[in-house]
């Protein structure tokens, strides 16, 4: 008898009592397993009211992303099939590059209550307090050259604004190339890592990190400027689990036919999002800077910008920030 066959069986019967005899008969156990199992139960957040005398009520689900909840509501063929829930990581991405070495397949997705060496794009930290938001990744095996690779990101992009579009009914935008922003401040982050030789990925880590919960003064002094979680867009708490299954949903779907198709329809879909075309930018790609108008998204997923003497640039890629008319930014931190 596993914990996952009372679950069954308390969900089975939600909203009333369901004795400890008629439990042991069903199960095929004894009523002291089903009490020991039910204790673990509650020390994991699952609301069950009654006792052995009493009966057993389900009464409420914990805000956690066990790989149970995450798998009853997903409709992939693949995307988080196999799921590794951590409480506490130092970097979901660290784990899943680990587990993309051991040959794990396509789809394990590892997903963390806390992490607390979370790592943004350009090695920056990314800030991931216990049980406020998303923070997961995904291994990924395409059939890609290496220099595909940053399109993968705007693809992530595009699937994670559905996803918060789907389930709350906003609209993000996009910041190139994969920033997840509302009202200019940062919602979301994307880091795509990959291992490759020189003509052949051998395989991706797809890390997401969403702002849920936090409110304004949980974020550091540094940030709150900067960011923002989908409870204070929303006025109210916002539960997890149905974001990440419909980030699940939505990814493997794009990705599905990015891979199939090729990246046009991910492009059409990310000019939907965008908030960075028509507006002034400075762009940090390696040791240069430079500044223009970002006009454009290449058919590849460059960001085209048009330099002040007129000639365009094309930015395969790079650190974006988006400027004023006077030259001084309007997204500090993002």
């Amino acid at each position: 008898m596993s914990r996952e066959q009372i679950l069954d069986y308390l969900e089975q019967n939600r909203g009333r009592h369901v004795s400890g005899a008629d439990m042991s008969r069903t199960l095929g156990v004894s009523r002291s397993a089903i009490w020991k199992q039910i204790e673990t139960l509650r020390a994991q957040g699952y609301g069950i009211t009654g006792g052995p005398n009493q009966g057993y009520l389900l009464e409420s689900l914990p805000d956690l992303l066990y790989p149970r909840e995450i798998q009853k509501g997903l409709h992939t063929r693949c995307f988080g099939r196999q799921v590794y829930h951590l409480r506490s990581v130092s970097s979901t991405n660290q784990i899943a590059q680990d587990l993309g070495r051991r040959g794990y397949p396509e789809g394990t997705l590892v997903v963390a209550e806390e992490q607390t060496a979370g790592r943004g794009r350009w090695q920056r930290f990314w800030w991931s307090p216990p049980e406020t938001g998303v923070w997961l990744s995904l291994v990924l095996r395409p059939q890609l050259a290496p220099y595909r690779v940053p399109q993968i990101t705007l693809v992530a992009g595009v699937s994670c604004a559905r996803a918060i579009e789907d389930y709350l009914g906003l609209h993000p935008g996009i910041k190139w190339p994969n920033d997840i922003v509302y009202d200019g401040r940062k919602l979301c982050g994307i880091l795509v890592e990959m291992e490759a030789a020189a003509e052949q990925v051998h395989f991706l880590v797809i890390g997401i990190g969403i702002n849920v919960n936090q409110e304004l003064a949980d974020f550091p002094p540094d940030l709150r400027d900067a960011a923002v979680s989908l409870g204070m867009i929303a006025g109210r708490r916002v539960e997890r689990l149905p974001l990440v299954q419909r980030f699940l949903d939505a990814f493997e779907e794009d990705y599905d036919r990015y891979c199939r198709d090729g990246f046009a329809a991910a492009r059409q879909a990310w000019l939907s999002y965008q908030v960075t075309l028509g507006k002034a930018v400075r762009v940090q790609a390696g040791p240069e800077e430079f500044t223009g108008e970002a006009c454009g998204l290449d058919d590849d997923g460059s960001l085209l910008v048009r330099l002040g003497g007129g000639q365009v640039r094309r930015c395969i890629a790079g650190e974006v920030t988006l400027l004023k008319e006077d030259g001084e930014r309007y997204d500090p931190g993002l």
